[in-house]
């Protein structure tokens, strides 16, 4: 009995230490987040927030932008393949040309994370979409609008926000 207390016990210990080092993100909650976000994105955006997504929009600006950030898992192995390299920004950018032949991956510096962004040509629309993972949280950041320049700068306006505030230490 004392050898099968002892062996819970360690065990119980081990999954405490391997909680505690995979933190994931800092906030799992984006309702506290969606106007500061509606803000970074500037003048005229307004934010819907629920828990585990929040839409930015503005129906008074130019092609009318609509930004989605949605949370989630991704506990595939992605992670761990991207950040040792066995995936690289390369093999990401040849999955999305294999379903648009226009597409554009870049990485994102978002430590401790690991993250890229998309563009993509969507329609008479551009898209960018940033996926960002820390221990197998998800964050994707969705970007409609009405160039590929304006749908990527506004991934790269709420970068900031979403670095010290989503994603954390």
């Amino acid at each position: 009995m004392r050898h099968r207390l002892g062996t819970v016990a360690v065990a119980a210990m081990i999954a405490l230490a391997t909680g505690a080092a995979a933190k994931g993100l800092a906030t799992r909650d984006l309702t506290g987040v969606s106007q500061a976000a509606a803000a970074a994105l500037g003048s005229g955006f307004e934010a819907k927030a629920e828990p585990q997504r929040a839409t930015l929009f503005c129906t008074d600006c130019a092609g009318a932008p609509v930004v989605d950030i949605l949370i989630g898992r991704q506990a595939d192995g992605t992670e761990e393949r991207v950040r040792s390299g066995t995936t690289s920004i390369a093999d990401l950018q040849q999955i999305c040309r294999a379903r648009s032949p226009r597409c554009t991956v870049t990485a994102l510096g978002v430590a401790p994370a690991v993250g890229w962004v998309s563009g993509y040509l969507l329609g008479d629309r551009a898209g960018a979409t940033a996926i960002i993972i820390r221990d197998g949280d998800l964050l994707t950041v969705r970007s409609l609008a009405q160039d590929p320049a304006s749908a990527r700068q506004a991934i790269d306006r709420l970068l900031p926000l979403i670095r010290t505030r989503i994603i954390g230490p």
